[in-house]
């Protein structure tokens, strides 16, 4: 009877303790969601992306290069790294893609000026995620024109 009670609470511990992982896109809590590379406030629905690791939490960015930013970044390991999946918002229709599935227009005007929308559907000259991220490490991007713009505003 010892025996059966042991594993009965040993099986019911093991119910409570395990976590159901839920790594689907969440929505965008405007009043309190900051994006975690910037610390800004998400802007924009359709430029913002996220991230949900194994523990179910969630990080916030309000540009794609935040989020490129973000995972060349120590912290990135910490948060999850490559277990944790990312998403993006389709700039035409809000609808959260798998970053690796969508398409980069570049030459969009975005919250932190790195000028790249993601689609789900692919159009000419669109790029794929692993070309538009080095793009953004390489400096390709409208980043250095925006950081200019902000400091001469700032100084007016």
């Amino acid at each position: 009877m010892k025996r059966i009670m042991i594993l009965f609470l040993a099986s019911l511990a093991l119910t409570f303790c395990t976590r159901k992982v839920d790594q689907s896109p969440r929505e965008i809590n405007f009043d309190r969601d900051i994006c975690v590379a910037c610390l800004m406030g998400l802007a924009d629905a359709k430029f913002s992306a996220q991230s949900i690791n194994m523990r179910n939490e969630v990080v916030w960015y309000d540009d794609l290069g935040c989020l490129i930013e973000y995972m060349d970044s120590p912290d990135w390991e910490k948060f999850g790294g490559n277990e944790a999946v990312s998403y993006i918002a389709d700039a035409s229709t809000g609808e959260w893609i798998r970053v690796e599935d969508a398409w980069y227009v570049y030459g969009i005007d975005t919250p932190m000026g790195y000028g790249f929308a993601a689609y789900k559907d692919y159009s000419e000259g669109a790029f794929d995620f692993a070309t538009t991220a080095q793009r953004i490490r390489d400096g390709l991007s409208m980043r250095e024109d925006f950081l200019k713009k902000k400091k001469m505003r700032h100084h007016e």
